[in-house]
């Protein structure tokens, strides 16, 4: 990852003292997760450029995690740290944290000086929305370049890249221009590197001071700084907005990204409104996100199987394994997943610290990949596999069939994907486009039909196909899910 800062004018290589760091040498600095060095690639008196070089180790990354001892090739073979995250961020807090602050104490009226600056940042992630850097910083007083590359230049059929690489220009400070650059890195990749607690709000409010609260995208840019974490973003938009008196516009609701998930108000009454008008706002509020019912349609499939040992595999943050863990019925719940910053994140949700001794005695943690056979996956009475078929490679599908199948081979399987055809309900997405931006592919019904028929056929089990989320006439519901049980 590579972040640069160019000064053009006139004895710009004052660079040096606003970002306190000697141009003519390159700097090291530790980090729990890697190096980040600072180099001048191009000093003079009218043209200077400072570079931040992020180099993540994944082995430093994993290192005393969850399921690192026996994450195998997992702790090397890493897709997060090569895209602009939230490890920039924290990069450019670590090494440029004064100069964020707007000190120079050798030159003070330089620090609080507009300067002619551009700044670059390479694979940000956008997800192919083109027009998410121009609104992010054009508001700003920004001009925005931003130059996408197709993923491979040999197989042009599979499109461009997710990310871009960006370049902002404007007359601005310095402490500006990095307040600007840390707070919208996470609004083009929500997924942090870190667990988000609620000293996340103080830093958001500390780094948008004087400008945040005046972006058309404001609450955008809280909800996805905060990646869905509700309560923390509707009390940072709260503390936002204590002093600011203007009234929400048009231009602030419109969408900058993917599909949102989150409403972050109430939709207000007025005593001209109708009576009818009332009742669609209480059914509003009555609304049950889909993946709730998923869950607990999953968990009503688990117990009617009659299992009293599950696997989740592909847990995340482990939704379905907490209510698992509720119930009388299940003695033994292993929660697994490929990721071991899902597995950290889901053992702070599941509070395992302070997590009453009978429930902590039916769980276990376990960091693996479906897509290879694991000994650890046999001898369970279900396996769910909930919203991650959709995540793999089809060319690896194969070996997840067999993984779970043939030589897991749980009595009863449960699987949900989503289904393909009921796309066409949400206004957002574009056509043909995926549900998610990881998602390599998305069947139909009859295409998820088929797939379990196969199954079936291969492994010896029977399937029930069922759907789940409002069903729509034609297209049918959301959520398909199919429940295998072995036969004999």
């Amino acid at each position: 990852m590579l972040f640069t800062i160019t000064y053009e004018g006139q004895n710009t290589q004052e660079l040096g003292f606003l970002l306190h760091k000697n141009p003519s040498r390159a700097q090291q600095f530790e980090l729990n997760y890697g190096r980040a060095y600072v180099f001048y690639p191009e000093v003079s008196d009218t043209r200077t450029t400072a570079a931040l070089l992020l180099d993540i180790d994944p082995i430093d990354l994993a290192r005393g995690k969850v399921g690192s001892k026996e994450g195998g090739l997992f702790d090397y073979v890493n897709d997060r740290p090569y895209a602009s995250t939230s490890f920039m961020s924290t990069a450019i807090v670590r090494v440029f944290g004064t100069a964020m602050s707007g000190r120079c104490d050798k030159r003070p009226e330089l620090a609080q000086t507009p300067l002619k600056l551009t700044a670059t940042l390479s694979a940000l992630r956008d997800s192919g929305d083109t027009e998410l850097a121009n609104k992010l910083f054009e508001p700003l007083d920004y001009e925005v370049k931003t130059e996408r590359r197709p993923l491979d230049e040999r197989f042009p059929e599979w499109g461009d890249s997710p990310y871009i690489d960006l370049t902002i220009s404007g007359t601005v400070r310095l402490c500006e221009l990095l307040n600007h650059i840390y707070v919208l890195i996470p609004v083009f990749d929500k997924q942090k590197h870190y667990y988000i607690q609620e000293d996340e709000i103080r830093k958001l409010l500390d780094h948008g001071e004087g400008w945040l609260a005046e972006h058309p995208y404001r609450k955008k840019i809280v909800q996805r700084y905060f990646n869905y974490k509700r309560s923390y973003a509707r009390l940072a938009i709260s503390k936002l907005l204590e002093d600011d008196d203007t009234e929400e516009t048009e231009t602030e609701d419109t969408e900058i990204g993917e599909i949102e998930e989150i409403e972050m108000t109430e939709p207000e009454t007025t005593e001209t409104e109708s009576e009818e008008t009332e009742t669609e706002q209480k059914e509003k509020r009555k609304f049950t996100p889909l993946n709730t019912k998923r869950m607990n349609a999953v968990k009503n499939a688990v117990l009617a199987s009659g299992a009293q040992t599950v696997i989740d595999l592909g847990c995340g943050e482990c939704r379905l394994t907490s209510l698992l863990l509720n119930e009388p019925q299940i003695k033994k719940v292993t929660a697994c997943d490929v990721s071991v910053a899902e597995l950290e994140k889901a053992a702070v949700r599941l509070h395992l610290d302070r997590m009453e001794p009978f429930r902590k005695k039916k769980l276990t943690l376990m960091q693996a990949s479906l897509t290879y056979k694991d000994d650890r996956f046999s001898g369970y009475d279900c396996a769910c596999v909930i919203e991650v078929i959709e995540h793999i490679e089809p060319s690896r599908l194969p070996a997840l069939e067999r993984s779970l199948f043939e030589f897991a081979k749980p009595g009863t399987v449960i699987i949900t994907t989503p289904n393909r055809e009921y796309n066409a309900n949400y206004e957002h997405l574009k056509e043909n486009s995926l549900r998610h931006g990881d998602h390599r592919f998305e069947w139909t019904r009859a295409e998820f039909k088929s797939w379990c028929e196969d199954m079936c056929d291969r492994f010896s089990y029977t399937c029930e196909i069922s759907g789940i989320g409002d069903e729509d006439e034609k297209l049918g519901a959301p959520t398909q899910m199919g429940v295998f049980t072995r036969n004999g």
